[in-house]
């Protein structure tokens, strides 16, 4: 009987939940207000790639439906960020998904979301300091590029070609920064986020002034001539176009959404502001405001500057690598690329701050609950997490330093799309939770007894059954939309094709979804509100997971190898060591049956709280 203890010990010690207590007290500055979480969420988001990645997906994928596809892709993304506003508003401590996770489905899968999140702070933060880095050494005419491949070559498998000692350099500059303290960090990211949107502003306004309209109108005979001359050939004869077949939506309307897949990416950035709970002045109302807003403003900024590039300049002929300064030599303002230079370095900047501002912080959340080292949860007298601070940025600076950084991008993607994902379930799983501070709840365990389709007419409150008939849906639902993805993904072809095998498929993965969708959606919800809550449940939250599973189905092979050693790094360091030094190990019960979350709400000096 020993050892059946021990394991289900074991076991329930893998999902033990983080009690969440209305004291109100942290050890970190609160100092940010909600114009400093929108310029972090901006700055954060808003990088290099506005600069960048217009020119790449409108010449290659969707042409001028580029517009089309930033708006999809800004929809799919406030549905993630509508997910995090809610929490964000509930729970406002630091910890962004790890600490929603560890509240809501237990200790492994925060820990699991927690590591997630550090791979992808660190080596986003690594590969936008070499990306500053390389941007400015094309303003020196890459005079430092050509000293240290020549002084310095490694050229060794998975090593970069040179130690990057400026991107290094810079990246413990920023940790000294941030280390020093949170106001001054947040001042100096507001001057960068401002100066781009400036920029951006002058970009757009130049487009619709010197733009032209028939450029989203191009005929298909313009598009013959630019092929023959893009490859050199001497004869029209079966000549295929290259760049489509023109008008707005030249790749067709697979191509736009294929370009929003790819434009999805770039919204990525604003779970940032989650991370700030214990250091906003007014958490519940600045953290949803920061990242709606946030995701409003760079929406509006990808959706002027594609439509400005398009008009500018034809679609087939835009530069992928810098669309913005060879459209302006086209419309014969050459020395405009200068202000998009400085703009460039001011958004790689923020975006910077943005990667290493959270990094520390998800570090100190998860040694403070002791299931990393505990001397990364130490504060400095200034109130600011300094150890995690300096462990993080010298752990990004050495990658940024030594690493080919380009074959690790894509395990970046996986770490912030699982975030998202539980995230969402997260919600699902928390709005349909008994009040347990009212009702007691093994009366609720006694309702909705006799009938077996006792689901499809529940009570008029949310009861133990009820939510956890909800909590077994949601993770049925998880599932299918993992199939349903894997059959869109591998079986596209056979889709195209109208194969009856794979048509039977993909109704019966959406059948059983909108069946479980339904059965949720006929649940009670629980009293208990936020200052901000998310709408369509439980529909929005369902869409956003399909999304990030689905992006996560188009990654790789290599980069889910990549990422299973990362995991198994992870879990070394949770098995043993954050298991045995939970602070929790000892102060839950042995087994827990509900949820337990305190909605804090923080009125001036007054705390209030709800529990469920």
């Amino acid at each position: 009987m020993k050892p059946c203890k021990k394991v289900l010990s074991f076991v329930n010690s893998l999902s033990r939940r983080k009690p969440l207590t209305a004291d109100g007290e942290t050890n970190l500055c609160r100092c940010l207000t909600t114009i400093d979480l929108v310029a972090l969420g901006v700055g954060s988001t808003l990088g290099a790639g506005v600069y960048v990645l217009s020119g790449e997906v409108a010449r290659a994928t969707a042409g001028p439906s580029i517009i089309i596809c930033f708006l999809v892709a800004a929809i799919a993304s406030i549905f993630a960020g509508l997910c995090y506003a809610e929490f964000g508003s509930r729970v406002p401590k630091t910890g962004s998904a790890y600490l929603y996770s560890y509240v809501t489905v237990g200790e492994l899968w925060a820990f699991i979301t927690g590591w997630n999140l550090i791979l992808s702070y660190v080596i986003g933060t690594s590969s936008v300091a070499r990306a500053w880095s390389g941007t400015f050494d094309d303003l020196l005419g890459n005079q430092m590029a050509r000293f240290l491949v020549e002084h310095t070559g490694m050229g060794l498998p998975g090593l970069a070609p040179y130690p990057d000692f400026f991107a290094a350099g810079l990246i413990m500059l920023l940790a000294g920064l941030l280390a020093f303290g949170v106001k001054e960090s947040a001042i100096v990211n507001k001057v960068f986020t401002v100066i781009n949107i400036l920029v951006l502003v002058f970009v757009i306004i130049s487009g619709f002034i010197k733009g032209d309209l028939k450029n989203w109108q191009i005929g298909e005979d313009s598009l013959l001539n630019a092929t023959i001359e893009d490859r050199n050939l001497s004869s029209t004869v079966n000549v295929t176009s290259a760049f489509g077949v023109g008008g707005f939506f030249p790749y067709g309307f697979e191509g736009t959404l294929a370009g929003a897949a790819t434009c999805f990416y770039a919204f990525v950035g604003f779970d940032c502001i989650a991370t700030t709970g214990e250091e906003v002045i007014n958490p519940q109302k600045s953290i949803p405001i920061g990242i709606v807003a946030s995701l409003v403003i760079c929406f509006l900024a990808y959706f002027g500057v594609s439509a400005s590039l398009t008009l500018m300049q034809p679609y087939y002929l835009l530069s992928t690598n810098s669309p913005l300064p060879v459209a302006f030599d086209y419309i014969g303002w050459g020395p405009a690329k200068y202000v998009v230079a400085v703009g460039s370095l001011c958004a790689l900047s923020t975006s910077l701050l943005g990667s290493m501002f959270p990094m520390p912080r998800v570090l100190f959340a998860m040694a403070r609950d002791g299931l990393l080292f505990k001397a990364l949860a130490r504060v400095s007298l200034r109130q600011s997490p300094v150890i995690a601070t300096l462990t993080s940025g010298t752990v990004a600076a050495i990658m940024a330093l030594l690493f080919d950084l380009k074959a690790l991008v894509d395990i970046m993607s996986i770490g912030t799309l699982f975030a998202y994902t539980l995230v969402a379930i997260c919600v699902l799983i928390l709005r349909y939770q008994p009040d347990f501070s009212k009702d007691d709840p093994d009366d609720l365990k006694k309702e909705g007894g006799g009938s077996k389709l006792w689901f499809l007419n529940p009570p008029p409150y949310p009861t133990h059954k009820t939510s956890t008939l909800v909590s077994y849906l949601t993770v049925l639902i998880a599932v299918l939309i993992t199939g349903l993805s894997v059959v869109l993904t591998k079986a596209i072809k056979s889709l195209l094709d109208k194969e009856v095998w794979s048509i039977i498929f993909v109704t019966v993965f959406l059948l059983l979804v909108v069946l479980c969708v339904i059965i949720i959606w006929r649940q009670p919800q629980s009293p208990v509100k936020a200052s901000f809550m998310v709408p369509f449940l439980p529909l929005l939250p369902v869409v956003s997971v399909f999304v990030n599973v689905y992006l996560m189905v188009q990654l790789g092979g290599d980069t889910w190898i990549r990422y299973a050693v990362w995991m198994a790094i992870g879990f070394l360091i949770y098995f043993g060591y954050g298991i045995r030094h939970s602070e929790y190990r000892t102060k839950l019960p042995p087994i827990q049956d509900r949820v337990k979350i305190d909605t804090i709400a923080l009125d001036g000096d007054v705390i209030k709280q709800h529990s469920f």
